[in-house]
């Protein structure tokens, strides 16, 4: 009864404040009071209890109001900071305060003429007069800073937070602003070897501020997308500062909360349907707070603008302080972890976590399931990108390998699933960064022994032959917003095909249809870039048979088999009629596995899921074509990297297509228009490729343009392999009546074609380089991500959002 009391007062409040015309006295404690001190409001309570209209109502109509309950709210915060919270009243006016400002700051950020409210210094616009008095230092402090520094203070609070080292709970105000929080770091790990015992009301009261922090944060969902970088997040600029005392031991706290967690507990089969894992409600909150805080566009950007400032950099200086100082003391942390101990506790973290939903047991659903995959690939991601010791950790090994299958589960989990295409970009973009160090090609050679459940068909070989059978299901029977991936897809097998030993007749056969379907001419005619798939699966088979013919036996005769599709890629019609002739043929469905002679259903396939009707989803940016997120290195003997220039010499030109990918929208049509700062025409057609369907109606192939490129094919190697080993498997045929494939397979095992092959060409790796681009698609996607995944309570929805679209599918 007491409860429904409670709630009642708290909306009488709500409505009083709504109604009230005139500005209430910021002195006026009695009113005030009523918004935090009752005991028994949850988070859903307030939610339920301050509806959006009536906040915005307040906005609108009594400004002066709502800027009193801000102050008034974010003063408590710093009151309990400064205290200490030693009684549960306390705790319990800092958590209500907590919720409240959770719930009214997203109407804060989506007014313009509010969004600099909380960093203005005199609250309510001078009418509060000098309520922090006892504040002293921190009286010219925006409200904003006092608020983050006050959530900072309480995640480190002893008793309400943290377990307290002492014994009595008489802590004083100055012990508490005294504390070394690095003491009560959260969790063992990076930096920190003690466990502190779990506490599901610590894991609840950090979870509520951490909550509120991420609101602070989520002002960058209210401003348009912009690939500027000087749009910083004034938020997260600060908290990630040296003004912010408990930075590092909090960016410890969270990393090795996330690293440690383990879902499956003490092993007890449904045990998440018997008792809550409070645990698993920060360690999502913690991963998305690590996410937005690393958003930051150091690394080369920072380095190119340094040493234009000062040229005697020298680039070894470099590589010993990655990346150079940072402001963003996050991001400084994690570039600077190096103990091979905490690099293995991080790696062995995240695959722990990535691994949870492959994990096969005998009892169906009776191990808990996480659903936070994708800000983890986001962290993973972030740690690749800003730590290099991490990323040759990860790839030094086998380990390597406990990432890709989880990956590779993901994507062929979601490639039908409109909902996902986030997914799926940001798996491959991690692909794409791997496959651009020569360790990961190297690690794929590892057997695949795992049975991960996956509807994919049964096969007998490598990590390397998963992830081509993987690409095929992806480009064959995931929706049609994904071709602008396939140049990303395809590079990604373009950088590890130098090191691939033996590819298994199913991956073989896989890549050989994919040849098959990209170089039928109606789809090699419907678009300005659809050729450069064919070049790069050419380049794939080159690599193959100039560095690892001798294990690849199964390939080779695959493309004898497949001949045909050489031969007619070499005598392509080029003429007006048959160009037009072709493009006639051109199917309705407008993608390659339209011509499939697999279309049916490739063995033990079903198709994924398509998203559930009503299913949310956030629009995500452009992604920019693969010509500005890669930059080539050719591999020279001694296996160093050597940077090749983007030269248009024909040379250059033959060795590699100067592939500008399609950058069109990979989710929303309406944002395909937001690829920004694009100077060349050629990116500017790119963007138009969404797919074969959508090509350009200015744009027609001819002659001309067929000629241009169909003169560039890499199939001399190609060629030369088949006239030479043509004629002398249909003689082994013919000699000895041979109809079993595994003499044929023998007999190319042991041929060799030494000498007979034109000079190898240098290996040319596409790695993955940072720009705008891809930092705007990851804003947008992350965003995006954390929007649709706090629906308990709902903190942004129904706000204007101008980041991104949510639509309903």
């Amino acid at each position: 009864m007491g409860n429904t009391d409670t709630k009642l007062h708290f909306r009488k409040a709500v409505i009083q404040l709504t109604t009230k015309t005139q500005p209430v006295e910021a002195s006026d404690d009695l009113f005030w009071d009523q918004f935090w001190v009752d005991a028994s409001t949850t988070a859903q309570d307030v939610f339920a209890l301050v509806p959006a209209a009536e906040i915005r109502a307040v906005r609108e109509e009594s400004p002066s109001n709502l800027a009193t309950l801000c102050y008034k709210a974010v003063e408590r915060l710093v009151q309990g900071s400064d205290s200490g919270c030693p009684s549960e009243r306390e705790r319990q006016i800092v958590l209500n305060c907590t919720r409240l400002l959770t719930r009214i700051l997203p109407y804060i950020f989506e007014d313009a003429d509010w969004r600099g409210f909380f960093w203005s210094t005199v609250p309510g616009a001078g009418r509060a007069g000098r309520l922090d008095e006892d504040g002293g230092d921190d009286e010219a402090r925006p409200l904003a800073e006092s608020l983050l520094l006050a959530v900072a203070d309480l995640l480190f609070c002893p008793d309400f937070t943290v377990q307290s080292h002492k014994k009595s709970s008489a802590d004083t105000a100055e012990a508490v602003r005294s504390i070394d929080s690095c003491e009560y770091i959260w969790e063992a790990g990076v930096g920190f070897a003690q466990s502190p015992p779990l506490n599901y009301i610590h894991d609840v009261n950090r979870t509520e501020l951490l909550k509120l922090l991420l609101t602070c944060f989520s002002e960058a969902m209210y401003l348009p997308p912009s690939s500027e970088s000087k749009n910083l997040n004034p938020w997260v600029a600060f908290f990630c500062s040296t003004d912010n005392r408990h930075a590092l031991p909090l960016f410890t706290s969270l990393l090795n909360v996330v690293c440690a967690y383990d879902p499956v507990g003490y092993g007890i089969p449904y045990n998440h349907l018997l008792f809550s894992d409070y645990r698993e409600q920060l360690v999502e909150q913690a991963v998305q707070i690590l996410i937005v805080t690393l958003e930051h566009e150091a690394g080369s950007a920072t380095r190119a603008a340094l040493q234009a400032l000062d040229p005697t950099t020298s680039p070894v200086a470099e590589e010993e302080q990655e990346p150079i100082g940072p402001d963003n003391l996050f991001v400084n942390y994690l570039s600077r972890i190096h103990r091979e101990e905490d690099l293995s506790f991080i790696l062995k973290g995240l695959a722990r976590l990535l691994n949870n939903p492959l994990v096969q047991t005998y009892l169906p659903r009776s191990n808990k399931k996480i659903q936070f995959h994708q800000e983890l690939l986001i962290l993973f991601w972030k740690f690749c990108d800003f730590n290099k010791k991490f990323l040759f950790f990860v790839l030094k090994s086998s380990d390597v390998l406990d990432m890709l299958v989880p990956i590779l589960f993901y994507l062929n989990d979601a490639r039908a699933d409109q909902s996902r295409v986030g997914l799926i970009h940001i798996g491959v973009f991690i692909l794409l960064l791997l496959s651009g160090e020569r360790n990961f090609g190297v690690r794929l050679n590892k057997p695949y022994t795992l049975r991960v459940p996956m509807d994919i068909p049964v096969f007998t070989g490598t990590h390397a032959d998963l992830l081509i059978v993987i690409f095929h299901k992806i480009i064959t029977s995931g929706h049609q917003r994904l071709q602008p991936l396939f140049d990303c897809l395809l590079t990604v097998i373009v950088n590890i095909s130098p090191y691939l030993k033996s590819l298994s007749m199913v991956a073989a056969n896989k890549l050989l249809h994919l040849l098959e379907a990209f170089s039928t001419p109606w789809f090699l005619f419907s678009s300005p870039h659809n050729h450069h798939l064919v070049f790069f699966l050419l380049e794939v088979f080159n690599n193959i048979i100039q560095y690892q013919f001798d294990g690849n036996c199964n390939l080779v005769y695959a493309i004898i088999r497949k001949r045909n599709i050489f031969h007619q890629l070499a005598n392509l019609l080029s003429d007006t009629v048959s160009i037009q002739r072709a493009l006639q043929r051109k199917k309705k469905a407008g993608i390659s596995r339209t011509n499939s002679t697999e279309n049916e259903s490739m063995e033990g396939s079903r198709p994924a899921v398509p998203a559930e009707p009503g299913t949310l989803k956030a629009s995500l940016e452009a992604t920019p074509g693969i010509d500005k997120i890669t930059e080539k290195s050719q591999v020279s003997e001694d296996g160093t990297m050597v940077t090749v220039p983007n030269s248009d010499s024909p040379q250059a030109r033959q060795q590699t297509t100067d592939n500008s990918a399609a950058a069109g929208a990979s989710d929303t049509e309406s944002n395909s228009e937001r690829d920004h700062k694009v100077g060349h025409t050629e990116s500017e057609a790119a963007r138009s490729r969404l797919s074969s369907v959508s090509s350009t109606v200015t744009w027609s192939a001819n002659p001309d343009w067929v000629l241009s490129w169909k003169a560039k094919l890499p199939l001399q190697t190609i060629m030369r392999l088949l006239q030479v080993l043509v004629p002398q498997v249909e003689k082994i045929c013919i000699d000895k009546g041979l109809t079993d494939e595994s003499e044929i397979l023998k007999f190319l095992q042991h041929g060799t074609l030494v000498g007979l092959l034109p000079i190898p060409h240098p290996i040319l790796i596409r790695k993955y380089q940072a720009n705008a681009g891809t930092a705007m698609w990851f804003r947008t996607y992350m965003w995006g991500v954390i929007y649709l995944r706090n629906v308990d309570p709902p903190i942004w929805y129904d706000t204007d959002i101008r980041l991104f679209e949510i639509q309903r599918i």
